[in-house]
């Protein structure tokens, strides 16, 4: 990836809902160019998708969480994709460490949030941490830094 790529995800990831046009415009290239670097950047994965992000709150989700799930062997939740599909379930990511993976939830209320955890303890010992706000709910990804 060069520097016009970068300059391309930066604008992308501010507002992936640009023309090629207007990305034309802020990255000093021609739409066509501009329209083929995009469709390589999907191509390749880069790219993964195009996403609104969602105040959880005011669609009726205010209960936000980190659930540590201690599961290993058959019954590993990590094991049934079906659990990817609760519509509670919002990120799961293996880990390394005590635990097996990490979820992060959203649920209607306290009530909701139980039966969630009722749900998963079939599958090995969750630990929940409840999110009290989110100073950052969301960082754009950069070019890496390569040491002097």
């Amino acid at each position: 990836m060069d520097h016009l790529d970068w300059a391309l995800l930066r604008e992308l990831q501010d507002d992936a809902r640009l023309s090629y046009s207007e990305l034309s415009r802020r990255v000093h290239l021609s739409p066509p160019a501009v329209a083929e670097r995009v469709r390589r950047l999907e191509e390749t994965g880069v790219i993964t998708g195009y996403h609104a992000r969602v105040d959880l709150p005011r669609t009726g989700w205010p209960v936000l969480a980190i659930i540590r799930m201690s599961c290993y062997g058959p019954r590993c939740m990590l094991r049934d994709p079906a659990v990817a599909d609760w519509p509670e379930v919002l990120e799961i990511h293996r880990i390394t460490g005590d635990a097996c993976c990490i979820l992060k939830v959203a649920a209607q209320s306290m009530d909701a949030f139980e039966r969630v955890i009722d749900r998963l303890a079939p599958y090995g010992q969750p630990s929940s941490t409840m999110v009290l706000s989110t100073p950052l709910a969301w960082h754009s990804v950069t070019p890496p830094v390569t040491p002097a």
